[in-house]
């Protein structure tokens, strides 16, 4: 790790701290597998005021699996998109119940195979549930990776990568929540706040304000 990059985890963690926070409301790790999928396209609030009553209904993991698509669909109606995430909901609780047991994998390979559940889903997963060391490419991410030079790439994966080789292991699953926290509060996609930025000397976007 060279000088810069510890000089700006440094700031991020004396701003954000170092604990570890998820967004989404969960008691368990099929429940947030569940809140992730819903999250594509949808911000965390909605997704939590949805699960609060989805998870009422529908208890556990094979209740479901057993759960009828127009109705899940109707449940999940505010999230968007919700006929596909029904139908994955459904399909990744059946894949679940057939054959994990019931129980949510660790492995990255494993986790990716369910219907649904791309390596962002499954990276949420493996830091908030297992704490296995896992860089999450979400919109802040991607945004605040480009903005302070970490990466050039478009590609979600791509810059998970570029992160995972410029930042330490040890905290990878830190940035994830730090730079949501300072992607929501300052380095917002529009009109970013540049003046009270308190990464200002390190930023290399374009439309860095004064």
């Amino acid at each position: 790790m060279n000088k810069r990059t510890a000089e700006i985890l440094d700031l991020f963690d004396q701003r954000y701290g170092t604990e570890y926070t998820c967004y989404l409301d969960h008691d368990n790790a099929w429940q947030l597998l569940v809140a992730t999928i819903l999250s594509a396209q949808c911000t965390d609030k909605r997704v939590n005021m949805v699960t609060k009553d989805l998870f009422k209904k529908y208890p556990t993991v094979e209740s479901l699996a057993k759960a009828d698509l127009k109705e899940l669909e109707n449940d999940i109606h505010s999230t968007g998109f919700y006929h596909n995430k029904a139908k994955n909901i459904i399909e990744c609780a059946n894949q679940l119940m057939d054959r994990f047991g019931g129980e949510v994998p660790t492995d990255i390979e494993d986790l990716t195979s369910l219907a649904g559940v791309g390596r962002k889903t499954a990276n949420v997963i493996r830091g908030n549930i297992f704490r296995d060391p896992s860089v999450v490419v979400d919109t802040h991410v991607k945004r605040v990776s480009a903005r302070l030079g970490f990466t050039k790439n478009e590609d979600p994966e791509k810059i998970e990568y570029d992160l995972m080789k410029a930042i330490p292991k040890e905290h990878w699953i830190l940035i994830n929540i730090q730079f949501i926290a300072f992607g929501r509060e300052i380095c917002t996609a529009r009109s970013p706040k540049c003046s009270d930025c308190f990464l200002k000397e390190y930023c290399k976007s374009k439309d860095k304000r004064p």
